[in-house]
């Protein structure tokens, strides 16, 4: 146990008046060595303290650790594999942890790569001119917004846990195992809309979608919706960029049902508060545990319905922030 500087003063201090190690042994409740040492090292260098200590040389150099952090800045997808045979080349060996201790203190830290589109440079114009054109929308606008989207959703999904308290060597026991079936078990495509008010319908779509089944759809559900959700006249269309959505068959649909469709920028997943909607669709469905099909689809359906208003309202009230998000980032990705 390192002594303070105080307590080594005071015990040369006594010492000074006139008493032995045994008595301040005794006085201040040390080992008579230790307290043979603290004079020892006074009557040696004038001074109780402690000097710092140089420690074990560092195996990686100033230079070095500089040329490390330049190279994950160049390419943050460099492992530590690659920079242990960086300083390999120089004849420095060390362990791959020294590295990322490093790379820490320079306040690097490895983490997964968030999975977002591929945005080509007119992709990000096209977004940027979006979020530059409806920044200063006023509520009223997103509130005639009847947002749509579609969504795939398996029986046995990926947003289950993925973690598991156990000990050593008990890896396969049943409970600690995530079952897996081919192709997630089966799955099902929804088409879904929601606006300020709350949830629209939310369908099955049978087999694979085409632009006339996609019209069909919107025939038997868009207008259905809008008298549900109280949508007065003026109210806005919003869909993504999807082949059967921009068809001309579609496009002439929407001209014949007087659609007012918002602009919308292509590979832009996160100016949909849908997206929002599926995740906490898709963990509440999941925590049922369905077991076929018309299950998954029956609990997609009321779990839909149990979506309040305010989680959507929440949204729509923040979306300024997405908008001045992608103005951020030129076009380029956000976090939502």
């Amino acid at each position: 146990k390192q002594l303070s500087n105080d307590l080594k003063t005071k015990i040369v201090h006594h010492h000074g008046l006139g008493e032995g190690y045994r008595k301040l042994s005794q006085r201040f409740k040390l080992s008579v060595s230790t307290v043979r040492n603290i004079l020892r090292k006074w009557k040696t260098t004038g001074s109780v303290q402690v000097k710092a200590r140089s420690g074990r040389p560092r195996k990686i150099s100033d230079r070095q650790k500089r040329r490390m952090v330049r190279t994950v800045r160049v390419n943050p997808q460099t492992s530590t594999k690659d920079l242990q045979h960086h300083l390999a080349a120089d004849g420095v060996t060390v362990h791959r942890s020294t590295i990322r201790r490093t790379l820490h203190k320079e306040m690097l830290y490895a983490r997964v790569m968030q999975r977002k589109p591929f945005l080509r440079p007119q992709h990000k114009q096209s977004r940027l001119r979006y979020a530059q054109a409806h920044l200063d929308k006023p509520a009223s606008f997103w509130n005639k917004v009847l947002w749509t989207d579609e969504t795939k959703i398996e029986l046995f999904g990926h947003n289950k846990g993925r973690y598991a308290w156990r000990k050593k060597n008990t890896a396969f026991q049943e409970k600690h195992l995530l079952p897996t079936v081919k192709y997630g078990g089966g799955s099902i495509m929804l088409w879904g809309c929601v606006a300020s008010a709350g949830t629209g319908n939310l369908v099955k779509v049978e087999g694979r979608m085409d632009s006339t089944q996609y019209q069909q759809i919107l025939e038997t559900n868009v207008q259905e919706s809008v008298t549900k959700l109280k949508l007065r006249r003026g109210w806005i269309f919003q869909q993504d960029n999807d082949p059967k959505h921009c068809s001309k068959s579609t496009k002439a649909f929407m001209q014949r049902n007087k659609y007012n469709v918002l602009e919308w920028p292509s590979q832009s997943p996160d100016l949909n508060i849908i997206e929002n909607l599926w995740c906490e669709l898709k963990r509440a469905v999941h925590a049922r545990k369905p077991s076929n099909l018309n299950e998954l689809e029956m609990f997609c359906k009321e779990e839909w319905s149990k979506i309040p208003s305010t989680t959507i309202q929440t949204l729509i009230g923040t979306y300024r922030k997405r908008l001045e998000a992608v103005i951020s980032a030129k076009g380029g990705s956000t976090k939502y």
